[in-house]
């Protein structure tokens, strides 16, 4: 019987570019945030209670890290990911754009949504958990599940 669901499992296809169905959207989301905070106003930000300085991170942050994750995934392409230092660069702006979204989506939930506890916020506010996750997925995984083969 193991043998049989052995041979089961390598009969599958390996879809290694299945990154991508997370990683366009989750970046699409996050470009889409930034650009609907441009032009840059320090009032947007004070009015949340949040300096200009912060809130000059959180506009560029949103579309820096929502282009640099999709960047980071060309490095995962097929004749791409075979140059050595392309696939190291590629992960590394891969996990520092999943840091940024955690960083962001954290200010927010602190800031703004002020949940009463953390069952409740994940119940109830299911698209900034979705982010959040998605950013922390990006930070801890980077581009090695399907760029380089580790040995």
């Amino acid at each position: 019987m193991f043998a049989n669901l052995k041979n089961y499992w390598q009969q599958l296809p390996d879809f290694s570019l299945s990154h991508i169905l997370l990683r366009i959207p989750l970046a699409v989301v996050f470009i889409e945030q930034g650009l609907s905070k441009f032009p840059f106003d320090p009032a947007m930000g004070s009015a949340l209670g949040i300096n200009a300085l912060v809130w000059w991170f959180v506009c560029y942050g949103e579309v820096a890290a929502g282009v640099g994750l999709l960047v980071g995934g060309l490095a995962t392409l097929p004749r791409i990911k075979d140059i050595h230092i392309v696939a190291i660069a590629g992960d590394m702006l891969t996990r520092f754009s999943g840091i940024v979204m955690c960083c962001i989506i954290t200010g927010v939930i602190w800031t703004v949504i002020k949940p009463e506890s953390l069952i409740t916020f994940i119940l109830t506010d299911y698209m900034h958990f979705s982010l959040w996750a998605g950013g922390l997925y990006f930070a801890l995984r980077g581009n090695w599940a399907v760029a380089v083969y580790k040995k």
